[in-house]
């Protein structure tokens, strides 16, 4: 178990106090070797929010910063001009020491500073406060705005709103590989209804518990571009349309033709998240016919389109994962 403990001071923004839990959470969630924790601490033990209406308890104090984190991530405090109390410093050096890996998000970088652990390294904020921080801190190389985060292992930093999100997702992708990271981001990114698209290592294991129907399943899957019926499914596996269904259902948890759709979900999802290819051409490969077919299902079982999930996909993993290659038309 991998622990990530995050550090929370008065003012912080309220959109950086869910992401580390978000990301590191759904990357536990995605399954193989992830395993993380995350915990909040605080000097006092209690944090008002930036909207001062929302107080928070933290159940970790200083110490945890040193004592168990493999990770420590500093979110932006409201004043971070201000030097952070000497518990959390000596803390923080403690965790360095140590060599646990040490993040900051937007203006917590300033706190990273203060302790002196930024000095003669590279680093970088939210954009209004880069001039700040080589100003007071002369000793770091700071790096203007550019890319989304800045590594100076085990130092990481980056600036503000969605520079948490790339942090936490190199940091994923730096631990278990662009795949893990990648399910991550789509459990982030896609609002599924319904489970209607395996995780593509669960379905491998479903297959290899029930060997029933695995040659029918195979074909389904080799053939989602052709107008597949229950009798073809039938004939395939040599069985009658009732006896087909029966064992699908106990191999799959679903009827035939709902596990006919989801693979030709899951399919148009992996052409959209790794290629260029049109929609209009992910729909006849998969099986939908048309476009407007495939925007149906597509948004009925997952509450977005393709378009909209491909643009929001990319965006989310622009750090972690090259530009797929152009296809021919």
């Amino acid at each position: 178990m991998h622990v990530v403990t995050v550090l929370l001071a008065d003012g912080v923004p309220g959109h950086q106090l869910g992401v580390p839990g978000a990301v590191f959470g759904a990357a536990t969630r995605a399954g193989g070797r992830a395993r993380y924790e995350v915990r909040a601490c605080s000097a006092t033990g209690t944090v008002t929010t930036a909207d001062p209406t929302l107080t928070l308890t933290t159940p970790w104090g200083p110490s945890a910063l040193a004592d168990g984190a493999g990770t420590v991530l500093v979110t932006s405090p409201g004043d971070h001009l201000a030097p952070p109390p000497p518990r959390v410093t000596d803390a923080l050096r403690a965790a360095a020491a140590r060599g646990c890996r040490m993040t900051a998000v937007g203006t917590g970088t300033f706190t990273l500073a203060a302790a002196g652990l930024l000095d003669g390294r590279r680093a970088t904020t939210s954009w209004p406060h880069l001039d700040e921080l080589a100003r007071r801190h002369p000793r770091t190389t700071v790096v203007p705005v550019g890319d989304p985060t800045v590594a100076d292992p085990p130092f990481h930093t980056a600036p503000g709103l969605f520079g948490g999100i790339d942090l936490c997702v190199e940091l994923v992708t730096a631990d278990h590989g662009v795949r893990i990271a990648a399910q991550a981001m789509r459990q982030l990114v896609l609002p599924v209804n319904e489970q209607v698209i395996a995780d593509e290592t669960e379905r491998e294991r479903d297959l290899a518990r029930h060997s029933d129907l695995t040659p029918t399943l195979r074909w389904l899957e080799a053939n989602l571009h052709r107008p597949l019926a229950l009798a073809d499914l039938a004939a395939h596996a040599k069985i009658s349309v009732s006896t087909l269904t029966r064992r699908c259902r106990a191999q799959t948890g679903l009827p035939p033709l709902r596990y006919l759709l989801r693979a030709r979900l899951h399919q148009a999802q992996l052409l959209l998240e790794n290629t260029n290819t049109p929609v209009e051409q992910i729909a006849a490969r998969t099986g939908f016919g048309s476009p407007a077919n495939l925007r149906h299902h597509f948004h009925r079982l997952t509450g977005t389109g393709p378009r909209a999930y491909r643009a929001a996909f990319r965006r989310a993993v622009a750090t972690v994962v090259p530009p797929p290659p152009e296809e021919p038309d």
